[in-house]
């Protein structure tokens, strides 16, 4: 086929007049095409003009191909080539009283071919064609034809082999020149001679077809190989992509395409195995071996996590798994796999490749076996471990500073199955990808950061669990981005501002240059505190996305939060705008927490920019950040120069008047600027209900009073607490008797 891959390139720099000269209607370009391989196996060049001894295998060869159109036209679900090819058949019928012309068509034909090819650099003008003996791209298609081409051969072989035998019965019963027959009739030299050479033409048939059945075979259990090859490729792509998933790269988590790919390759291993053992002595290359590797390597690679455990897991907490067999129903019945599950250690997974499974249990696991078990539903097979239970782990001893958050684990599913149509059962197995076992809640956080160092720095065929030691900023802040949108689940990305912060904030410097080309170390990510801070870079960054996942998520993704900004950036793009103006970034100094910095005016008109004390969860629960910005009355435009109103549609209004009678209260943050007492801070007061976005009246600031509706009356405790300090007579609980209930009829409980 590779002459006709090479004239697929060519056709771009052919003229239409050429093409259709070289393929004529009585051999379409489509006839080409889709007996390409077949064409270029078999030998031309003998057909000449004249020699009517290859007329029987010119006719043998039209034959071929009149039956292969007609097994690909039945396996092809396209309608039009269907159509397509019973019109060729349908074509080639004109040459069924002359098979030699048809031989000979072809023949020339592929010298045609051949001439084009060897002079396309001389005498055709066409830069972009380069001459190259490429492989085409093997397909499914491709191996499913060249099985049937090998079947229909092999029926061929038998009904030629049993007209020989008739041959050569009938040969043998003619009596020897000059003898007298039976009939007292002396036996034509003539019939005897067209006998002979009728017999020889079909031994160098059955030869010839022999011959071709071993070289379709060999070429068919290459082609096997090869696409085997690439489908297990795509599988470690699959499980590789999942392992990303952990960050929040895009996964599409389909296993049909590859179980269907497995299923399709099962079975022409299946048949390619029946036909080698057919061939019998014929042939002595190893083909049997090699299908037998094969079919090795194929199921035990048949087992994938379709749903991996949780990366980090704690001890005597439940969690669940699950593991898909590729080859669908493709159960001995009778025999059901059993799999079964066990914790291994880093050096225990390194050696799964020299034979046999981990002896040494590192952890005690509860709830770890279950059955493959198919669901005709959706035609997958699967088995899913749903209670597991770390109940006790053993760890390694410590090199240096490492803790146990760093120590990496995996889970080992293993177990035996009998597949269907194969004498002996297979051991199969599949690891996990890496997990941290933590006993505490604490844990979580750096176990969390050595899961997502693994996840997005390994390469794909890495030695198990190995990562590097420090990566280039460019790739951490990629993984920093996609792992922020994926946890607060937003389209909203980090911009060039933010990522220029977190590279400042992690690397300690504080002017502007490329980082792109330096590097981060896992010390750096979370083993060493930021400078002047009690915190890791990774445990201020996850707490960040914290807050904005469970408070923030719809002003980030409305894009109102500036987020990532150091101080200094933030004095160059405000110290220019109207007094008021304020925009949101994320605490530096506090792990989740958000604040507002805004352009402060004082009375003699100097601008300063004001921090306000930073907004915890806590905070952020108990009156919401829009609530917050509309109360701080001179707080006026979002940078650059939205309007505050923005905001208004994220602000809870006071609750309605309760039944009981009650006052009700709503909490109103009060900012005090620097000019007042010397350093920022926030207060919550108690406001009236009538306290409306659009009237909120100017308060004091140090001012914790509430104030009333114009018809009630201040309670005289609360005015003046002193005063019942102050009172001669102590009050005396035994008065209390003297008390008439009726007093408190009016008064609302």
């Amino acid at each position: 086929m590779a002459q006709w891959y090479q004239m697929t390139q060519l056709f771009q720099c052919l003229s239409h007049e050429t093409v259709n000269d070289l393929y004529p209607s009585t051999f379409p370009i489509d006839l080409r095409h889709f007996l390409a391989d077949w064409i270029e196996q078999q030998i031309w060049e003998d057909f000449e003009p004249g020699k009517t001894e290859l007329e029987t295998r010119a006719k043998y060869q039209l034959d071929q191909v009149i039956n292969l159109l007609q097994k690909i036209s039945d396996h092809n679900s396209s309608i039009v080539d269907k159509m397509k090819l019973r019109q060729i058949s349908k074509t080639l019928a004109y040459f069924q009283t002359r098979p030699l012309d048809f031989g000979i068509l072809v023949r020339d034909i592929l010298r045609k071919e051949h001439y084009l090819l060897s002079n396309s650099h001389s005498q055709i003008s066409c830069p972009q064609y380069q001459q190259k003996p490429t492989a085409p791209e093997i397909t499914m298609d491709q191996l499913v034809n060249k099985v049937l081409e090998i079947q229909d051969i092999r029926q061929r072989i038998h009904v030629l082999q049993e007209e020989l035998n008739l041959d050569q019965e009938n040969f043998e019963a003619m009596a020897p020149q000059g003898s007298v027959a039976q009939n007292g009739l002396s036996p034509s030299s003539e019939d005897q001679k067209n006998l002979r050479i009728c017999i020889q033409q079909k031994e160098y048939n059955l030869h010839s077809m022999a011959m071709t059945r071993i070289q379709l075979l060999q070429e068919c259990v290459q082609r096997l190989e090869q696409y085997q090859l690439d489908i297990i490729s795509k599988l470690k792509t699959w499980c590789y992509e999942q392992h990303k998933a952990a960050i929040g790269h895009p996964f599409d988590d389909n296993l049909h395409p590859l179980q269907a790919g497995f299923e399709q390759l099962l079975e022409i291993n299946a048949k390619l195995r029946q036909e080698v053992y057919l061939v019998g002595d014929l042939t002595n290359v190893g083909l049997t071996e090699k299908l037998n590797s094969l079919l090795t390597d194929l199921v035990q690679s048949s087992l994938v996590i379709e749903k991996q455990p949780p990366q980090v897991i704690k001890t005597q907490s439940k969690f669940s798994a699950s593991v898909r067999y590729l080859f669908g129903d493709k159960i001995a019945p009778g025999k059901p796999a059993v799999l079964k599950v066990q914790i291994i250690n880093e050096l225990q997974a390194r050696g799964l490749g020299q034979g046999g499974l981990p002896g040494d249990n590192v952890g005690e696991l509860m709830n770890h076996t279950a059955i493959l078990e198919h669901n005709t539903t959706t035609k997958s097979t699967s088995a899913a471990f749903r209670n597991m239970s770390i109940k006790k782990i053993k760890r390694a001893e410590r090199k240096g500073s490492e803790c146990v958050t760093e120590e990496k684990f995996a889970l080992l599913f293993s177990g035996e199955i009998h597949v269907t149509g194969c004498d002996n059962p297979y051991s199969i197995h599949v690891i996990s990808v890496p997990i941290v076992v933590i006993v505490h809640g604490s844990q979580d956080i750096n176990a969390m950061a050595t899961v997502l160092w693994d996840c997005a720095f390994a390469e794909p065929d890495r030695m198990l669990f190995m990562v590097p030691e420090r990566v280039p900023w460019r790739q951490m802040c990629n993984m920093l981005n996609v792992k922020f949108m994926s946890e607060v689940n937003t389209q909203h990305s980090l911009n060039d501002y933010n990522l220029l912060f977190l590279a400042q904030k992690i690397f300690d410097k504080h002017d502007i240059c490329d980082f792109s080309n330096m590097f981060v170390s896992w010390s750096q990510f979370n083993k060493e505190t930021l400078p002047g801070r009690a915190f890791t870079f990774w445990q201020w960054f996850e707490g960040v996305m914290e807050l904005t996942k469970k408070h923030l998520h719809s002003y980030w993704s409305d894009r109102l939060i500036f987020g990532f900004i150091g101080k200094q950036h933030l004095h160059v793009i405000l110290k220019d705008r109207p007094g008021g103006t304020f925009l949101l970034r994320f605490s530096d100094s506090e792990i989740g927490a958000i604040t507002i910095a805004y352009v402060a005016v004082s009375e003699n008109g100097v601008a300063k920019v004001q921090n306000i004390m930073p907004f915890s969860k806590k905070d952020l629960e108990i009156s919401g950040l829009g609530n917050r910005i509309i109360d701080i009355n001179y707080l006026t435009y979002l940078y650059p120069n939205i309007p505050k109103n923005v905001f208004k549609k994220y602000y809870i209004g006071p609750p309605k008047p309760a039944a009981s009678g009650y006052i009700p209260v709503q909490l109103v943050t009060v900012a005090q600027p620097s000019e007042m007492n010397g350093s920022s801070n926030q207060n919550m007061m108690a406001q009236p209900l009538n306290n409306s976005v659009d009237s909120n009246p100017t308060l004091s600031p140090g001012s914790m009073m509430p104030q009333y509706p114009v018809n009630c009356q201040p309670d005289p405790i609360y005015m003046n607490p002193e005063s019942i300090l102050n009172d001669q007579d102590p009050f005396d609980i035994t008065d209390s008797g003297k008390m008439d209930l009726g007093d408190l009829v009016d008064f609302p409980f």
